[in-house]
């Protein structure tokens, strides 16, 4: 790139000095930045260039510079010990690096500029001095190679030609240096992409599994209420933390000391079971409080997933329950279910184990899915020392460790064989073991709702018992 000369007389045959162009020389400083060389550790390539330089010209000093803002910083010395850069006066490599081609002063006394140089007025008084411009693909001289003596010398056309040569050599191993920086650092930088990728993911996957779980607890009831003469324990786990699931239970008073109960699941996951699951919930609750009979309220809630747009195809099973208490104790319990799994009313047989019945009513078809939907109950009374357990399908789809679904016959068994108290938290708990037991867990969500109501013994004060055993925060299986 072009300088402008200053002006000096050429007749009087002295050289003249180049004065730099603001513009040029921030185009040229922007290079050197780009080759980010200055400061960096000695290179045995360009050590070798510099000790090249004094063999062929058979000087005793040869360097490797580059020259920056205010000062000229050695990347390569040959028999300069100690030093690591000096300012940018005129007169030498300051100079050099202003021109196009090489720089020769056979004798620097007799240059005005290049006398007046600490290098040649100082302690080590160059008297020769050469220099060929390190020039980029582009055009920018970011220093030079120059070859010192301390002696008056001359060099011919060849010998400049050789020593531009020397500085093609150093710009090819600046160039190699730059692509191995830019390789390395697109490298760093992909693998900051994919770091900050992941920890992105993280975060939206923690975040995603905030608001599944906030919306979860939204749609079950914060905790069960304590029914005079009854137990009740329930659990609730999901089968991802990052899904909002579709089953739902409540159990709640419904006047005149009577209180109904209901355990579902509605068809899919996420934001638009949810949807369903909330409409499910609060009709199922309103319906309850105009008519708790349980087949009117499936009815009800048979029309109004029909008739409401949100929610679309899905449909849901459902068992509802209304317990009507007994002066001699017990509930006498009517049931209605909408193709939902069959609850099991539990009491223990003379034998130590457990006498299972499934509660099936006749007709129950899935709620949402039809019109004209029919619906049946079945009323028992559950008496002291006897339990009611619901559950949703998740339970019974789960595989044991032969890879089998453990089925409606694989929980009436577990059941029938438990050695525990007849309680509706150890119900539940053993339940929970269960599950845990299972090879891949649970594949999908899973509710359970427990109620039993206590003999005289578990109660012998007042002859009933008021208890609620609830895990409010719902769990989910695995990490996914």
């Amino acid at each position: 790139m072009t300088q402008q000369a200053s002006a000096t007389d050429p007749a009087s045959g002295r050289r003249p000095e180049v004065v730099p162009d603001p513009s040029v020389e921030a185009a040229r400083i922007a290079a050197v930045r780009r080759y980010d060389i200055l400061d960096t550790p000695p290179d045995g390539a360009f050590d070798r260039v510099a000790a090249m330089a004094a063999r062929l010209f058979d000087v005793p000093v040869a360097t490797v510079t580059i020259v920056d803002t205010d000062r000229i910083w050695f990347k390569a010395a040959h028999g300069l010990e100690g030093v690591k850069e000096i300012g940018r006066d005129p007169g030498l490599c300051g100079s050099a690096i202003l021109r196009d081609n090489a720089l020769v002063i056979p004798d620097t006394l007799r240059d005005p500029v290049a006398a007046n140089n600490p290098l040649v007025a100082g302690e080590m008084g160059v008297r020769f001095y050469a220099a060929a411009p390190i020039i980029t693909p582009d055009g920018h001289r970011l220093g030079t190679v120059n070859v010192l003596d301390t002696k008056p010398r001359s060099i011919t056309e060849d010998n400049t030609a050789t020593l531009a040569d020397l500085a093609a050599i150093v710009l090819d191993e600046m160039e190699l240096r730059l692509s191995a920086l830019r390789a390395l650092r697109n490298e760093q930088e992909r693998r900051e992409a994919e770091r900050a990728a992941r920890e992105q993911a993280e975060k939206d996957k923690t975040a995603i599994a905030a608001f599944a779980s906030t919306l979860q607890r939204t749609l079950l009831p914060p905790a069960l209420p304590v029914v005079p003469g009854l137990e009740l324990a329930c659990h609730y786990r999901t089968a991802s933390a990052h899904d909002v699931g579709g089953d739902f239970y409540d159990v709640f008073p419904v006047g005149g000391g009577r209180w109904a109960l209901f355990l579902g699941d509605v068809c899919g996951k996420g934001p638009e079971a949810a949807t369903v699951t909330a409409l499910a919930r609060h009709t199922l609750r309103a319906a309850a409080q105009m008519d708790p009979d349980p087949v009117t309220v499936l009815s009800t809630l048979n029309t109004a997933l029909l008739a409401d747009v949100a929610a679309g195809s899905r449909f849901c099973t459902a068992l509802f329950g209304l317990l009507a208490p007994r002066e001699v104790g017990g509930f006498t319990v009517t049931v209605a279910t909408g193709g939902h799994p069959p609850a099991y009313h539990l009491r223990p047989d003379d034998s130590g184990a457990v006498w299972v019945k499934a509660v099936r009513p006749k007709v129950g078809m899935l709620v949402g899915a039809f019109p004209q939907a029919l619906f049946a109950e079945s009323t028992f009374l559950l008496a002291p020392g006897e339990g009611l357990f619901l559950y949703t399908d998740g339970l019974t789809e789960a595989r044991t460790t032969q890879g089998t679904m453990l089925g409606e016959d694989g929980l009436t068994g577990f059941l029938h064989q438990r050695t525990g108290p007849l309680t509706a938290t150890t119900l539940v708990e053993d339940t929970v073991t269960l599950l845990a037991s299972m090879p891949d867990g649970a594949g999908d969500d899973v509710a359970l709702l427990a109620l039993s109501v206590p003999d005289a013994e578990s109660a012998p004060d007042t002859g009933v018992a008021a208890t609620a055993h609830t895990t409010a925060v719902p769990e989910h299986f695995g990490q996914e």
